[in-house]
């Protein structure tokens, strides 16, 4: 194969992850999902603003995904049920 043949494996999950999430996949229906791009520390402050808003023993909250970008920013999805029923 010639080089840009196909993508690196990595770009290929992340379009399937965009799609499963876009079209509400499996289960993802089920919980609502926020992404963001922040500097280190107000990826923390953002993370903390969640669970103090959203408890993770009614919401189930959590730090789906996370992963360092351009030196110290921080790219993660927050994910918590729509209700606390």
């Amino acid at each position: 194969m010639m080089p840009g043949q196909f993508d690196p494996p990595l770009n290929g999950l992340r379009r399937q992850l965009h799609r499963t999430r876009a079209t509400g996949g499996d289960q993802s229906g089920e919980f609502v999902r926020e992404t963001y791009v922040l500097p280190r520390d107000e990826a923390r402050t953002k993370a903390r603003e969640w669970f103090d808003r959203y408890p993770k023993a009614a919401y189930w909250t959590q730090v789906e995904s996370w992963r360092v970008v351009d030196g110290d920013a921080v790219e993660f999805t927050m994910r918590r049920l729509p209700s606390a029923d």
